[in-house]
């Protein structure tokens, strides 16, 4: 098998060579090609990739020299479009530990219209879940406990089936990334372009594999989000650049799909319907506009906008003068979509949790009509869907 391992890279050059270095090992007689960017590192990442490019004639890298971050979520489709020879890729993190077998693995599931992940085995940095396996073989490459992994692997009876989730690392036919536009970039630089290309793979439907035959060591979060050369305070703790790129893109997730984001404890994606929801609010306020804004199609208020359009509008792509209406401007009664009327006067946590799930609300419900509930009075006028327009990214 032929195939290409995408690794955009910030200031984790020291995972970067980790990394090689399992890649090389246990590659076993397949052909791999290992594409780096390197995203306005200051660590030498840069220096290393022209070393590796005189060595290595399957090692290929780019460089943003803007001095500015752009993130994976560009990187990854430049790699991919502009880098990649191969039919098949691989979403690979510089802090991942190939296995061996593992792209023997790979390359038994991935078939047409498929996406097969690989089990990640990781430190006790998150929860557990029934999709990874939780071990501690080292948190730094310089404590890396290999031998202790390797006997792990070869002493454990892996699970003979599969099961459908995706996550990385993930391979894929360039096709199918390249049919539906890659990742978003609305999510820039990072946090919920995983999240909303998997979906849109579903929608498209490409089908999901797990295979539990092939692993990765994943030493987990040193891409940004824990990186400790990169801003973040220690392993434990999110670095705070992170964290306010997670709450933008959390809120750009909800604005595009109606819904956050949603998947089963095997991490396959669940995707509620997406209806055109028009929201009438009484009584508002700055705070209840903020809360509120992301989870509509369209607005409607008493407020003046201005000072929330100010903030806002540089974190979204979304046009927020064209969402954001006057109260007193028409709506007619048979408006396309649903309308949710709500007074900010006696709204409550419970009102907002029914907003949070009202694409499932509206499914359930089923018909043409309106009901109460809550503080919130639902008017159902037009019950089409549209999350398979989402599906390709222009």
């Amino acid at each position: 098998m032929k195939i290409s391992l995408i690794q955009p890279s910030r200031n984790n050059l020291k995972y970067l060579k980790w990394s090689y270095d399992s890649i090389k090992k246990n590659q076993g007689n397949h052909e791999v090609e290992i594409c780096v960017a390197d995203d306005a590192s200051t660590d030498s990442t840069w220096d290393w990739c022209q070393e590796m490019m005189d060595k290595d004639p399957y090692f290929k890298a780019i460089l943003n020299d803007t001095g500015k971050r752009l993130g994976h979520t560009i990187l990854y489709d430049r790699l991919i479009n502009e880098v990649a020879t191969n039919d098949i890729c691989m979403i690979y993190h510089a802090d991942m530990y190939l296995c061996p077998d593992a792209l023997d693995a790979i390359e038994e599931e991935l078939k047409e219209k498929t996406i097969v992940s690989l089990t990640r085995i990781e430190p006790p940095l998150h929860p557990d879940g029934p999709e990874k396996i939780l071990r501690d073989f080292g948190t730094e490459p310089e404590e890396f406990n290999e031998q202790g992994l390797l006997d792990f692997l070869n002493s454990r009876v892996p699970n003979d089936s599969t099961t459908e989730g995706i996550f990385a690392p993930w391979a894929f036919w360039k096709s199918d990334f390249q049919e539906i536009g890659g990742h978003d970039p609305l999510y820039a630089p990072q946090s919920k372009e995983d999240s909303d290309i998997f979906n849109r793979f579903q929608l498209n439907g490409i089908k999901f594999i797990q295979t539990w035959h092939g692993c990765v060591y994943h030493m987990t979060c040193r891409g940004s989000r824990r990186n400790t050369i990169d801003g973040a305070p220690n392993i434990q703790t999110n670095n705070p650049e992170w964290e306010a790129q997670n709450i933008r893109s959390s809120r750009n997730f909800i604005r595009k799909w109606g819904h956050f984001v949603k998947h089963n404890v095997l991490m396959k994606p669940i995707i509620p319907p997406k209806y055109n929801v028009a929201f009438r609010v009484h009584n508002n306020n700055f705070d209840l506009l903020a809360g509120l804004e992301p989870w509509c199609s369209i607005l409607y208020s008493n407020i003046n906008y201005t000072q929330y359009i100010e903030i806002e509008q540089p974190n979204t792509s979304f046009n927020l003068k064209n969402k954001l209406k006057s109260l007193h401007a028409e709506l007619y009664d048979d408006f396309e979509g649903v309308i949710v009327i709500i007074d900010g006067n006696n709204f409550t946590q419970q009102d907002y949790n029914i907003i949070e799930n009202l694409s499932e609300i509206i499914a359930d419900s089923g018909e043409i009509g309106e009901f109460n509930l809550g503080n919130l009075k639902i008017i159902i006028n037009d019950l089409t869907t549209y999350e398979n327009t989402l599906v390709v990214c222009e």
